[in-house]
């Protein structure tokens, strides 16, 4: 596992080339299996692989516009009349979405839509709702552009472990 961590590095350009279904529903496996508050597990995940939804969503903050050209976006979004730990379950569930999508060799990068930079479209998550038709008791925590990275990131190296960080028993 830990060399899937290593190799997971924020991808931003991508081959134009489609992602197997199989790999996107191992990678969806991977979000559904997340750990949640008190297990209620309200997550839905919008796939967006639409050229103009894609365009769309991809203006909604300034930090957005290369998930345009991401051969699959996926929306996280989450129940708000099912739970509470709307960061918390969101946040564990990206990751998992992100370290699958490195495990099938695919590149990604985590987008910040709720309480996210405004860009041309207003308010991001307001806006990612309005173009996806999200219901309004949804919130949404991020997109995750993902495909077959252009170039090959280098992966983390022992180096950046910092001992120092890390404190036992006491701060």
């Amino acid at each position: 596992m830990l060399e899937v961590i290593r190799q997971r590095r924020s991808v931003r350009s991508y081959v134009k080339r489609n992602v197997e279904s199989g790999k996107l529903e191992e990678i969806l496996k991977a979000a559904m299996f997340s750990p949640s508050a008190r297990n209620l597990r309200p997550w839905e995940f919008v796939v967006v692989t639409d050229a103009e939804a894609k365009a769309q969503i991809s203006r909604a903050t300034p930090y957005a516009s290369f998930a345009r050209e991401a051969p699959v976006v996926v929306v996280v979004c989450y129940d708000a009349e099912k739970g509470k730990r709307f960061r918390e379950d969101c946040s564990i569930c990206a990751a998992n979405i992100l370290l699958e999508a490195s495990n099938q060799g695919l590149g990604a990068c985590f987008v910040q839509i709720a309480d996210g930079t405004e860009g041309e479209a207003g308010n991001p998550e307001e806006f990612v709702k309005k173009v996806l038709s999200i219901p309004g008791n949804f919130r949404v925590q991020c997109l995750l552009p993902l495909g077959y990275p252009e170039k090959q990131p280098a992966p983390h190296k022992d180096e950046e472990y910092e001992k120092d960080k890390v404190h036992y028993e006491r701060f």
